[in-house]
């Protein structure tokens, strides 16, 4: 393994995970700190309630290719066919680094969102039936409760979950993969740990028909 160019996919997938799409559409659009809104998160979530609920499906998909993208040009740098057996190394750390440069972004402060779309993206190429697991999840826990970071939480164990078990046959092989799910969840824990806090005492606002809040 090469780990100078190893060190550089990383600090690649990290500078291009910490672009700060939702800060910057809302900077645009409203000439607004995102930071200074709602949840102070730069993530789809936060630009849709300034920007109103279609913005929401934009700043996401843009978010989510942070994630892919890396994963997709590692694979293909180190002949790593898309969906052919676990990711080796390389593509698990640049998938990191990219949920890495999402959260803490170094162009705006190392303030950024809570990694859910682009560990999402990452987790398409990486694991995509896991995904398809924790997809269902969310939109089930969401549908029911209408909580947007009570769904995320549970889809992140989901996917967890759902690695262990596709993989249980070859738990060596995809000792990296489950590595990488296991952190990311983590990290999608800890980054809602306000969330979960608001949701234990009865406070967390649930997700509604997401309107452009007024210009100041």
């Amino acid at each position: 393994m090469d780990w100078i160019l190893v060190a550089l996919g990383c600090v690649g997938s990290y500078l291009l995970g910490a672009v700060p799409v939702g800060f910057l559409l809302v900077r645009a659009l409203r000439g607004q700190d995102l930071r200074a809104i709602g949840s102070g998160s730069t993530g789809a979530t936060n630009a849709a309630r300034v920007l109103g609920g279609k913005w929401f499906f934009v700043v996401y998909f843009l978010d989510f290719l942070k994630g892919f993208i890396p994963c997709w040009v590692a694979g293909w740098l180190t002949g790593h066919a898309w969906i052919n057996g676990p990711a080796n190394l390389t593509i698990v750390l640049c998938a990191i680094c990219a949920i890495a440069g999402h959260n803490w972004p170094v162009y705006i402060s190392f303030r950024g969102g809570k990694g859910v779309a682009t560990g999402c993206g990452a987790l398409l190429y990486l694991a995509p039936a896991s995904l398809g697991a924790a997809f269902a999840v969310w939109a089930v826990v969401f549908l029911i409760w209408r909580y947007v970071s009570l769904a995320s939480i549970l889809a992140s164990l989901t996917a967890v979950a759902a690695t262990v078990a596709f993989n249980w046959t070859r738990l060596a092989q995809a000792g990296w993969l489950i590595a990488f799910v296991a952190a990311a969840a983590a990290l999608v824990l800890f980054r809602h740990r306000a969330n979960i806090s608001r949701l234990l005492s009865g406070t967390e606002n649930r997700a509604g028909h997401l309107k452009p809040t007024p210009k100041p």
